[in-house]
């Protein structure tokens, strides 16, 4: 029963996202409160509160009972422990056919688990993941929820009304049963980790290889994100290019250490697409070039050991800049397109009956990996809804067809120079083994046979076979 003194949405976590997240349902319209151990978080919630719609809490017992019921509540914390210890002090002070809402970037096996457990104890609960970073909490995220979809249909017009629009439409959809909105969310970072990684080497490429300027490497950029590779993270990328420091004369980024942190959805993204044998070493070289940045002092040392001229690509420059769009653009294709088929091999495997198109749909704008290239992706599964793999799709074919001679000219030139380019390589290797009608995987599966009698399958023929490599010994 709504009661006119009482909240109809309350918000755990009154951090960036949290607090961030609030206020612009704030000002759509909906009366909340937020809380937050921390009491000036609360107050900083009040003061930015646009409409005056929204009250912030530091006692939960007072938060929980301000809040019209059936209550919905939304938790913005950090993933792990501190979830199922924030729901184990709620769940008390809450009744049967309450929602909780898992917001933040959780593993989905414990999505999973906090799905059963909630639902047996008869609450509502799905998780879901939220994409866009402070300005889009702020001003209109992506999101995917997955879950209780009962639950879901409550809150659709509230997170409808505050989510990023693209062509009138609104960047959220249910995703699916179970942990599928915070298995896609981590998927969505994968592919960011994939697409960082490729600029970042871009830079590495166009600083160390062509020995531009910061200045005429911000315009390359800021060129590119005028054209069909106009993406979030390239416009934030042109931004930091043209960044200086209050008080300095130089960029920012130069004072910045060359070691990349990382919160563990792109490590999850590698571990569960090798449980389901879903192959995206694109993403999988992202997560490891973090981890080695993260060992600079034995970098320093290696430098010292294996110190040589510093490399440069003898080409020419306006050429060469041609064929790196193309690069980029070829590169851009492989991560996504891997990533798409982690999330078609899961729907497979856990049962989620993910709409890829709408997850392509959802993506377009808020997120963290919004792109042009987004409405290629959501045309392909409009197209195809079973769609195999995203680079069988025709006009897909096409794009691919017309960028791939500038991914090997890169690539050639690169190596020779010794510049390292891992997430370029890796995705043209992906790319050539996967329009191999023929691998040499057939003698690898000898290999096995031959030290460990693993048998293997013949062309043509049903079966398993086994051979005894050479004859035994008579002594």
């Amino acid at each position: 029963m709504s009661s006119p003194d009482k909240y109809d949405f309350g918000m755990i976590g009154l951090g960036t996202m949290g607090r961030n997240l609030l206020l612009n349902m704030g000002d759509h319209g909906v009366k909340g409160a937020g809380f937050d151990k921390d009491a000036s978080k609360g107050e900083l919630l009040e003061k930015e509160s646009t409409h005056h719609n929204l009250k912030g809490f530091s006692d939960v017992k007072l938060f929980v009972e301000s809040l019209n019921t059936p209550r919905a509540i939304m938790m913005l914390v950090p993933a792990g422990k501190i979830v199922d210890d924030v729901i184990a002090e709620l769940l008390p002070l809450l009744s049967k056919g309450d929602i909780l809402i898992d917001g933040g970037n959780s593993h989905f096996t414990d999505t999973n688990r906090r799905v059963d457990e909630l639902e047996t104890k008869g609450f509502h609960f799905f998780g879901m993941g939220i994409s866009g970073g402070e300005e889009g909490a702020r001003r209109g995220p992506s999101m995917m929820p997955g879950g209780d979809k009962d639950a879901y249909n409550v809150m659709k017009p509230i997170l409808e009304s505050i989510a990023a629009k693209v062509d009138g439409a609104p960047c959220v959809t249910y995703i699916g049963p179970g942990a599928s909105g915070h298995f896609v969310k981590m998927v969505h970072n994968g592919i960011e980790y994939g697409l960082m990684q490729l600029i970042a080497e871009t830079y590495e490429i166009l600083k160390k290889g062509l020995k531009l300027d910061n200045a005429e490497i911000g315009k390359i950029f800021t060129k590119w994100n005028e054209g069909r590779l106009k993406s979030f993270l390239i416009e934030i990328t042109k931004d930091i290019f043209a960044y200086k420091a209050p008080g300095t004369d130089h960029l920012l980024l130069d004072d910045i250490k060359d070691e990349a942190k990382a919160k563990g959805t792109g490590k999850w993204t590698s571990q569960v697409a090798m449980d389901l044998q879903a192959p995206i070493p694109t993403i999988d070289t992202a997560v490891s070039m973090r981890d080695l940045s993260k060992y600079k002092q034995l970098r320093e040392q290696a430098a010292a050991i294996y110190s040589k001229d510093e490399p440069s690509l003898s080409v020419n420059k306006e050429e060469f800049l041609v064929a790196l769009e193309q690069a980029f653009y070829f590169n851009m294709i492989i991560s996504y397109a891997q990533g798409m088929q982690l999330l078609a091999r899961a729907s497979e495997e856990y049962k989620y009956d993910l709409k890829l198109d709408q997850i392509a749909k959802i993506w377009r704008g808020g997120c963290i990996i919004r792109s042009e290239f987004l409405n290629d992706i959501y045309n392909a599964y409009q197209k195809n809804a079973s769609l195999a793999h995203l680079l069988l799709d025709g006009h897909v074919h096409d794009l691919v067809a017309a960028a791939v001679p500038g991914a090997r000219k890169v690539l050639t030139a690169t190596i020779a120079a010794g510049i390292a380019t891992p997430a370029y390589a890796s995705s043209l290797s992906y790319f050539d083994a996967f329009r191999s009608k023929r691998m040499p995987s057939n003698l690898t599966q000898a290999q096995r046979d031959y030290f460990g009698a693993h048998t293997y399958e013949l062309i043509g023929k049903e079966g398993v076979f086994h051979t005894q490599w050479v004859p035994k010994s008579n002594d």
